[in-house]
């Protein structure tokens, strides 16, 4: 079947601009600094009020607004440059989409833009990440996911310092993304089978530079509102109705690309959401006349499965008579029995608990990876009883360490320094680490003037927050207060914006208040803590703790210096990432997977303090960061380690400026981060790793089925 699609209505352009279309139906300009320029120049009053969507501004300008445009040689030079740029990015071909065959890769969440959410966190931002390196290398891949129509949860919050939740519908009609149509015009609506009653989904498309990601909607008027309601929410607590969500992913999901006729030898599944995706494989194999075993170990040998938690409760697990009651008949059409079929997701530790998702993936993938060094020793203890007969160093689950995705987390500014100094071709081998010892020639007072910068535009986009807040919500001064309406971009900033839960311990910083009273409040060199994050909106512990915090930031003898931001999403995570001065993070080891938000501050200058666990301990080389802590988890001990850090170490390096009012020694400590991870913790590298690791292989051994 071809890929017909159409899309929301769109003002008829004149036809000097008719490219502007194609290029907003595109995310590849969120990542190319030109693109983005280009739609701030078509209006940047326009660009600022919607939010950064080239959708909703276009249909906001008048005829006499294009007329203006074109009548500006300035943007029109702009506009044609940025028109040859994307055409010939899109026409781009790489040897390695020649060498592999296209690889399936499904997850429940992808997180790609403001315009779009429909992602939750961690997870979805590193899938968004993915589709974005394969389409910059070219890569034959496809993504499979969720539209979720009212997925998105913002966070309220209350003058208590309660967390509300408030959800977000998506208008599909002023977001970038594509209908499917079927080849009568309509919109593409497909049966997920083996559902009784069954349960269709629409099909959506989002262009991800060269890299298609399709999107099922199960929001139609075919379905009942019991499955409509399927996958309007990400992670439903209804564990019945989250089951039903992952079936209609995993075998939805499978079905899409089928009446698509988009065909693939791999399927990569990012966390155990989609892993029903599995069967579906088995199934087509075994009607087309092979044998169960042969079947089932076929699929095994092209399929990958990343798994993203140290915690087992964080699994998904359903009762076996919830399989039962949607599988009876399916594992019939499988050619096994209802025992071979619950045994490839039963946990031997707790072989009464139910049918488990990460077990599965693991049970039917071949390819099984963890997302760090240390994240992958800690799975292999973990599921040590899946493999019985290996000794513990030997179970076959490997580690590909996370990247984020460069020009997405990139400062325009230091983009354009890079360009400058290493050539306009510098992203082709932005995974080189002798490339970055160009850095060493970036003036350090031009590095610190961007970084102030970065800082100063951070700390005007939360106050400019703060300023709606009060206008539209009525906050209360002491609330404007402590999210952030007295902070100093002169003073030392520490950044902490993670998901607030306990593991993570985001207060671990306010462990002894009067001593962290006195690093804030020395009257020479002072610092300022900003927080951001939410907890999830099950999570009463992980609400508590932010509670604390924000009650803490209103406490007057910190004097404004600590602000907890609420709504973190994408849109503040980048002005974060660049404009604070020191990132934090201090997860109770090991239970941090990896952990990627202080890869992005690391490549934009920004210091990382962590404790040792996730990707840090594969990173830090005791000049590009610091340490602290113990491996204990001990909060006293590990508390008394970082206030001892920022005292001794931290505070003193960034205030020896000297009379010019340029730190050297800490600009010296930015230019090892940013050389020492840009090279290693990009997408680029976690990109070749997958394929050196697995898509090779699988491509050598096995083509399309």
């Amino acid at each position: 079947m071809r890929d017909p699609s159409t899309n929301i209505v769109l003002p008829d352009l004149p036809a000097e601009l008719k490219e502007l279309r194609e290029i907003a139906l595109n995310l590849w300009w969120t990542w190319n600094p030109r693109g983005k320029i280009l739609f701030k120049l078509l209006n940047t009053y326009r660009w600022k009020e919607s939010g950064h969507n080239p959708i909703v501004m276009l249909k906001s300008l008048s005829k006499e607004e294009f007329r203006h445009a074109i009548e500006n040689s300035f943007f029109m030079r702009e506009y044609h440059y940025v028109s040859a740029q994307f055409g010939h990015y899109m026409a781009g071909q790489s040897v390695m989409a020649e060498e592999l065959p296209t690889v399936a890769y499904f997850c429940a969440e992808f997180g790609l833009h403001r315009s779009l959410p429909i992602y939750s966190g961690g997870l979805g931002f590193l899938a968004g990440d993915v589709l974005k390196e394969s389409s910059d290398m070219g890569l034959n891949m496809v993504g499979i996911g969720f539209m979720y129509p009212q997925g998105y949860v913002h966070q309220v919050m209350g003058p208590d310092g309660w967390q509300q939740d408030r959800n977000q519908s998506i208008d599909k009609d002023a977001a970038p993304v594509e209908r499917m149509l079927d080849e009568k015009g309509g919109h593409l609506i497909v049966e997920v089978p083996y559902i009784d009653p069954p349960i269709s989904v629409s099909v959506w498309k989002i262009n991800v530079g060269r890299t298609p990601l399709y999107l099922l909607d199960t929001d139609i008027d075919q379905n009942d509102p019991w499955d409509r309601e399927v996958s309007s929410k990400l992670y439903t607590p209804d564990m019945h109705q989250r089951l039903r969500q992952e079936i209609v992913l995993g075998v939805g999901g499978y079905r899409v690309l089928e009446v698509l006729s988009i065909e693939y030898s791999m399927l990569h599944l990012n966390e155990g959401h989609p892993a029903f995706a599995l069967f579906e494989r088995i199934r087509v194999r075994v009607e087309s006349g092979m044998e169960p075993e042969a079947a089932i170990e076929a699929v095994k040998q092209c399929s990958v499965f990343t798994t993203h938690t140290t915690l087992r409760s964080a699994t998904d697990v359903y009762s076996f008579e919830m399989i039962e009651l949607y599988f009876a008949e399916y594992w019939k059409k499988l050619g096994i029995s209802k025992e071979q079929f619950l045994s490839l997701g039963i946990n031997p530790d707790e072989p009464a608990a139910g049918f488990n998702m990460t077990v599965l993936g693991l049970n039917m993938c071949h390819y099984r990876n963890g997302v760090s060094q240390i994240h992958a020793e800690a799975s292999r203890t973990i599921w040590a009883s899946l493999f019985p007969d290996i000794p513990p160093e030997k179970i076959p689950i490997t580690h590909i360490t996370n990247g984020v995705h460069l020009p997405t987390w990139l400062d325009d500014g230091l983009h354009s320094q890079y360009a400058r100094l290493l050539g306009n071709d510098w992203l082709s081998m932005q995974d080189d680490p002798d490339l970055w010892q160009c850095m060493d020639e970036l003036d350090n007072e031009t590095l610190w003037n961007l970084h102030r910068r970065c800082k100063l535009r951070l700390i005007n986009t939360l106050r400019e927050q703060v300023r709606r807040n009060y206008v539209d919500e009525g906050i209360s001064p002491v609330v404007a207060l402590a999210e952030g309406l007295l902070l100093d971009p002169d003073i030392l900033t520490i950044g902490f914006a993670r998901r607030m839960t306990a593991y993570k311990r985001p207060d671990l910083i306010l462990h002894d208040l009067q001593r962290l009273e006195k690093i804030i409040d020395n009257e020479d060199r002072p610092i300022q803590i900003i927080f951001a994050g939410k907890a999830h909106p099950s999570d009463n512990s992980g609400k508590q703790i932010l509670q604390r915090i924000f009650k803490i930031a209103q406490d007057p003898r910190f004097k404004g210096r600590i602000a907890f931001v609420e709504d973190y999403g994408e849109f503040l995570a980048k002005y974060l990432v660049c404009g604070v001065d020191v990132w934090l993070n201090s997860p109770l080891p090991p239970m941090e997977a990896c952990g990627t938000s202080g890869m992005k501050s690391s490549m934009n200058g920004v210091l990382h303090l962590s404790i040792m666990d996730g990707w840090w301990p594969e990173a830090f080389n005791g000049h590009n960061g610091w340490k602290f802590g113990t491996q204990n988890g001990n909060d006293a001990e590990d508390a008394r380690s970082l206030y001892d850090t920022l005292e001794n170490e931290i505070v003193p390096l960034y205030y020896d400026s000297g009379d010019e009012g340029i730190p050297h020694g800490w600009i010296v400590m930015m230019k090892a981060a940013m050389q020492s991870i840009s090279p290693h913790f990009g997408t680029r590298r976690m990109m070749n790793d997958y394929i050196e690791k697995f898509y090779l292989p699988i491509s050598s051994r096995h083509r399309i089925y």
